[in-house]
């Protein structure tokens, strides 16, 4: 027996409720991304233009931006599990309309568009309900191995489905989407067997009132320097940063390789961002919190410029797998300190409200990125993406010495209300 005055070890386990979601998060990742690449090189192949690959991202970031006080306001008063299944059913059925126009052999991307911004209507209530769910079933021993797991989940599925879907697209082009929609009818079942986490809900209703929480979540978010700071980085680093969007143009024009090729640049980025997060599962970031989010970040943004020096293929996958493993610690400090210095009660609109600057430097940051190459030419595009990155992070240095000074997570933690 031990002494009285020995002290159990805390409880780091993951229950099985975490072992679904995590499941539902591995399935919807194959999916979104895996059809994101091929999406991407089918506009690609039928028009040839930069520009298109940009469009792509703002069609699928503006219903995120326009319905972010919905999609928060959802997200605080209903259940998470169902608000985050009803999302990914509606992106089963974008899925399933791609599967049906890319059979027709089309000439007109004017559909696809269109499909993809619904797709992002989807999207957008997906992602703050989804995003706050490792957290509302996390404890306070295991949340740094929650939010590992999190990423590792999601990255294994965007491992999988760009390289699946690339072999799959060269057997035709229409399957991929087909794939899109198997993965996606696997994860809503499971999130619905779940049990639901014991957290409170907002009991308000109406569409002002849902402004008036979208506006709250701002003002919190702009109060909180650690908040803003983590996120607003995020924002403006990965928005010049953002090359993945161009990555059909850079396969096809710069390296000369084909689906297949593209499928698996497309998917190093899931292979350094997984194994980054496997690692972090085991040994996750505990000190210096701030400065490694900065110093991730700038070295993203000197892989980015890598990128566009050279055009070997093997260099290019592995400037991939380094910029990818810096991006998956600098998301998995921002997803861990976002949600950590936030009330409950407030979460999932702060994460809507996140969700539009993440929106904004993925997607949006794919529209600049097409619009750069448009006027700068492809190497230009990357260059002044990467160089872009440097800057925003010291800028960031220098703006927001509490997010910098940041030792251990637990400094952030917000209090009850």
């Amino acid at each position: 027996m031990p002494p009285d005055s020995a002290v159990a070890a805390p409880d780091r386990s993951i229950p099985w409720s975490l072992r679904g979601l995590f499941l539902s998060f591995f399935l919807s990742g194959f999916a979104i991304v895996g059809q994101i690449t091929v999406v991407g090189k089918q506009v690609f192949d039928m028009t040839g233009r930069e520009l298109d690959l940009g469009l792509l991202g703002l069609a699928e970031f503006l219903p995120v931006a326009l319905l972010v006080p919905f999609s928060g306001a959802a997200a605080d008063r209903f259940d998470r599990r169902h608000v985050y299944a009803i999302s990914l059913g509606g992106e089963l059925l974008c899925s399933l309309g791609l599967f049906v126009y890319i059979s027709s052999d089309p000439t007109s991307v004017g559909p696809i568009f269109l499909l993809v911004g619904l797709f992002g209507v989807a999207r957008s209530f997906a992602s703050p309900s989804g995003q706050s769910l490792p957290i509302d079933l996390a404890t306070s021993e295991n949340l740094e191995r929650v939010m590992a797991l999190r990423s590792v989940a999601f990255q294994s599925g965007f491992i999988a489905g760009p390289v699946a879907m690339g072999f799959i697209f060269v057997a035709d082009p229409a399957l991929p989407y087909l794939a899109a929609v198997v993965a996606l009818a696997l994860a809503i079942p499971i999130l619905l067997i779940i049990p639901r986490p014991n957290t409170r809900r907002l009991n308000t209703r109406g569409g002002m009132q849902a402004l008036r929480d979208a506006r709250e979540g701002l003002q919190f978010m702009r109060r909180q320097p650690v908040v803003f700071g983590a996120i607003s980085l995020d924002l403006f680093a990965v928005l010049f940063g953002g090359i993945i969007a161009l990555l059909p143009a850079i396969a096809e024009d710069r390296l000369g390789v084909g689906a297949v090729g593209l499928g698996w640049l497309r998917a190093a980025t899931g292979i350094g961002a997984g194994t980054t997060a496997l690692i972090l599962s085991v040994r996750p970031v505990r000190r210096r919190v701030g400065r490694t989010l900065l110093t991730v970040i700038a070295i993203f943004g000197v892989m980015t410029i890598v990128i566009g020096l050279v055009d070997s293929y093997v260099i290019v996958f592995a400037a991939l797998l380094v910029a990818s493993s810096a991006d998956s610690i600098s998301v998995f400090i921002r997803s861990t300190l976002v949600p950590l210095a936030t009330p409950e009660v407030m979460r999932g609109r702060v994460m809507a409200v996140e969700r539009v600057f993440i929106g904004a430097s993925n997607e949006l940051g794919a529209a600049e990125s097409g619009l750069t190459a448009a006027v700068f030419g492809l190497v230009g595009a990357i260059l002044f993406g990467g160089v872009g990155t440097l800057a925003v992070v010291a800028i960031w240095w220098k703006w927001f010495p509490s997010l910098r000074d940041i030792d251990r997570f637990e400094e952030v933690r917000a209090k009850p209300s």
